[in-house]
């Protein structure tokens, strides 16, 4: 029993169980990861499969897959029948086949996996203040590398698609004729936003790495002149004037601190009279008690971020207000992961 004096809350944890669950979860993190990498997935796509079947179809050993797939089964990923046949989950069926319309299966197998897994490895050395500046891996150091730019890049896109869509359900950007994508990578959210309206102009600022992958996905939606790119570094370069909306999505929580209220001033500065200012995110609750999601993600953007603010709806929003913006909106983009808050800028 926790003493009345310790503050609880809804997701506070008693037992030692509950810790292990905790201590344990990257183990079945990683065995997400493994059964992406295996194409475990997509195979049983077309429905449940034997073990010894499914081992054939993706040439991995019968005895790896089947602790695998218990392993998989166990944390709801897959089902295993009566007749001992392997089928999908619901979820792993809509989301991580590569035959499904949603899935984002390249999000988690090389983004999560690949890059921000290793990230989390300095986590106790930033904390404690024990790496230098140049010691740190980041974005910057990943976006100058090719290789990695490219495996950052596209994973992100394939995760980004889906919540740009539910973006241009939320907005409202009919009277737009002008769009500033800030940090918007590949383009997913310019894509989404575009095919949505179609009177539409993004321009795209992200590092010159990320604008040669983004171009690829920008002539494939078959936008290239409705879209363009600055390349360089958000936080940089100088940004074009009289723009109806500005978006910055996942910008604001890998960026220091001090640069959020750069950001802030310099879309007040950019945007024209009436225009609107989006910034998605992960934020959590002014109490600190969550969401889990958007508090974790925040704890690895640290990783590579050290002097990362945390955000909230509630103090973006204010410090949006001493600048001048009105609010529109805040609201949950993802749900119990990343919030949208909406600011115009008074005309």
């Amino acid at each position: 029993m926790l003493d009345q004096e310790t503050p609880t809350s809804a997701n506070a944890i008693e037992s030692a169980e509950d810790l292990s669950a905790i201590a344990f979860s990257f183990m079945a993190s990683k065995a997400l990861f493994a059964g992406l990498h295996a194409d475990i997935f997509s195979v049983l796509s077309d429905g449940p499969r034997t073990a010894a079947d499914l081992a054939s179809a993706v040439d991995i050993p019968l005895n790896r897959i089947v602790m695998l797939t218990t392993a998989l089964a166990s944390v709801g990923l897959l089902v295993i029948g009566d007749d001992e046949k392997i089928g999908n989950s619901p979820a792993a069926q809509n989301f991580l086949s590569r035959h499904s319309k949603y899935d984002f299966g390249d999000y988690l197998r090389y983004q999560i996996d690949q890059q921000m897994y290793p990230f989390l490895l300095q986590l106790n050395a930033v904390i404690k203040g024990e790496l230098t500046e140049d010691a740190i891996s980041s974005y910057k150091h990943w976006m100058a590398d090719e290789a990695q730019a490219s495996i950052y890049s596209e994973s992100q896109h394939a995760g980004s698609l889906g919540p740009g869509r539910t973006l241009a359900r939320k907005v409202d950007l009919s009277h737009a004729s002008t769009l500033l994508d800030v940090g918007g990578g590949t383009g997913a959210m310019t894509i989404s936003l575009c095919r949505a309206y179609e009177n539409l102009q993004s321009t795209i600022i992200d590092f010159p790495n990320v604008a040669e992958i983004g171009w690829r996905f920008i002539s494939e939606a078959g936008l290239v002149d409705r879209v363009r790119y600055i390349p360089g570094n958000a936080v940089e370069v100088q940004w074009p004037g009289q723009q109806d909306a500005i978006l910055m999505s996942y910008l604001m929580s890998g960026v220091p601190g001090d640069s959020v209220d750069a950001l802030l001033a310099s879309a007040f500065d950019a945007l024209a009279p009436g225009g609107k200012l989006l910034v998605h995110d992960f934020m959590v609750e002014e109490d600190r008690r969550g969401p889990t999601l958007a508090a974790l993600w925040q704890l690895q953007h640290m990783a590579f971020t050290p002097d990362a603010r945390s955000l909230s709806v509630g103090w973006l929003t204010e410090a949006g207000t001493r600048l001048g913006f009105d609010v529109d909106m805040a609201d949950n983009l993802i749900p119990a992961m990343t919030k949208l808050v909406v600011f115009s800028k008074p005309a």
